[in-house]
């Protein structure tokens, strides 16, 4: 079996994709400092495919401990999901983005070339189009970030570019997605942020459970059918299983050493419209209140997917409802997240480097 290295693999998409790595045969190898992510999730992943997983605490921008684990592990490749992920966020801590994502990487990036370890799948974002002239979006749409969360992706993007430019060894896929929702069908892993979350979905599961009073929507007069933004929501069992379907599409030699491709369904659909579709899939009322846009924010984004199912084979399964039903399910029977039902050990392996 292979080894993938998943950096920050311990988190929301990571844990997911540990699953659908393991399912195809190969052997995640997963790197985490912790900082906004639990070792639990990695426990459940166990629960869930009955196979360890070899978790190693640490932080992508130390180099000693990168080279420990290429040294102690024979890596394949690399998923690279590590990296700070909120738009307001960054807006207000940009040097915690530009240290966290940038330097992190180019760290990773630099251990992977001094162990020759040059396949790589990068975990980018829809952010690096900014505010697109028109949707659906293309990948050869023109980019640009509207906020330092999405400038550090498109700077990564960039960085990968050149490393390739100056070797063509490498294997790179640049997987540019949508706003991923959701959790594995099981119940037992889902999205826990640290603190109030900054992002849609967990913060109407967090309502519906009455853990906060209401959804602050931001933004009620965008040029959308009904005010709010509109966006392109992805199941992340889907993304995961697009994460392998990009590595093992360097296998099959269907893809340039070098490409970029959209993970999305292809349909928008605005905050009102989620806010339904969750109360229809809780059995309950989200209360909402519209209040002032959020900086770096824009009204419309949601992908074309065409290249993704041309290049990869891949394509998304679930739709809002599906989306919405497994988020009720983890969040009813989890509503701290994993502080509830927390095993008394770890059920990874957990190896020191």
């Amino acid at each position: 079996m292979k080894n993938i290295l998943v950096t920050g693999g311990a988190g929301y998409i990571g844990s997911h994709t540990c699953i659908e790595l393991l399912a195809a045969g190969y052997t995640p190898i997963v790197i985490d400092n912790l900082c906004n992510s639990s070792t639990i999730s990695l426990d459940k992943v166990k629960q869930i495919t009955g196979k360890k997983i070899t978790f190693i605490e640490g932080d992508v921008r130390d180099a000693k401990f990168l080279d420990s684990v290429f040294k102690k592990f024979n890596i394949y490749g690399v998923i690279h999901f590590a990296g700070l992920k909120a738009v307001g966020e960054s807006v207000e801590e940009p040097f915690m983005y530009y240290d966290n994502n940038i330097a992190g990487s180019i760290c990773l990036f630099d251990a992977m070339n001094r162990n020759n370890v040059k396949r790589i799948i990068f975990s980018s974002s829809a952010t690096v189009y900014g505010d697109p002239a028109t949707v659906p979006i293309k990948e050869d749409f023109p980019v640009s970030a509207t906020n330092p969360y999405g400038r550090s992706k498109l700077h990564i993007e960039e960085i990968l570019q050149d490393i390739y430019v100056s070797d063509d060894q490498w294997n790179i896929g640049l997987l540019r997605y949508f706003n991923p929702v959701g959790a594995h069908k099981s119940g037992l892993i889902g999205e826990d942020p640290n603190g109030i979350p900054n992002n849609l979905m967990p913060y109407i599961s967090g309502v519906a459970v009455g853990k906060y009073k209401e959804l602050s929507v931001f933004g009620g007069n965008y040029p959308t059918p009904d005010g709010t933004g509109v966006r392109d929501y992805i199941h992340v069992v889907d993304l995961a299983k697009g994460h392998v379907k990009a590595l093992q599409a360097f296998e099959s030699s269907k893809v340039d050493n070098l490409y970029t491709v959209n993970l999305g369904t292809g349909i928008g659909y605005s905050v009102l419209e989620m806010v339904k579709a969750f109360s229809t899939a809780s059995n309950k009322k989200i209360a909402y209140k519209i209040v002032a846009r959020r900086s770096g924010d824009i009204a419309c984004c949601y992908a074309d997917p065409t290249l993704a199912k041309e290049m990869l084979g891949w394509q998304a399964q679930y739709g809002i409802q599906e989306m919405c039903d497994d988020t009720w399910r983890w969040q009813s029977g989890n509503p701290d997240g994993y502080k509830v039902n927390a095993e008394p050990h770890l059920m990874v392996e957990d190896v020191t480097v």
